[in-house]
């Protein structure tokens, strides 16, 4: 059935493309953290532990409902590690166990590369394709992966 709310199909077809390139980012940061929560050790494990267990579940619930706008915009969701690994701007480290420095260094740098990236997308969202619901909804997406970089970045100050 074809869509009819207020947004042109080529516009829907970009934001469509936009969000899945999120979803694709979201992905693969939940398994980074999920990786470094199953490895972390040391002396602050239990806290960085939970830490880490705090921000997956947070991104589980970002990875849902970036599916579900995926689907109320009349597209159809991506679910394969292939196509993530496709679109993902997140840089994977196979084989690689960072002590906990690291792992908080390198979630801070993966948020802080989704925030920038983010904010084009508000843009990209609201004024190209007039897509005001896909543009308020990345905004909170975005204030979301702030506060999980802050919280990041008061651990290595």
């Amino acid at each position: 059935m074809k869509i009819q709310i207020g947004i042109t199909e080529a516009h829907l077809k970009n934001s469509i493309s936009i969000l899945s390139s999120i979803l694709a980012n979201e992905m693969t940061l939940y398994i980074k953290v999920r990786k470094f929560h199953w490895n972390v050790s040391g002396q602050s494990f239990m806290e960085l532990h939970k830490l880490f267990e705090g921000q997956y579940t947070q991104l589980e619930v970002s990875i849902d409902e970036t599916a579900e706008r995926i689907s109320k915009l009349g597209g159809k969701t991506i679910g394969t590690m292939k196509e993530f690994s496709e679109l993902t701007i997140i840089k994977e480290s196979p084989n690689q166990y960072p002590a906990q420095k690291e792992m908080l260094k390198e979630l801070l740098e993966d948020h802080e590369t989704l925030i920038v990236q983010l904010r084009k997308d508000v843009d990209a969202s609201a004024d190209d394709n007039k897509d005001a619901g896909t543009a308020d909804f990345l905004t909170g997406l975005m204030q979301d992966h702030e506060t999980m970089a802050w919280t990041l970045r008061r651990y290595l100050e």
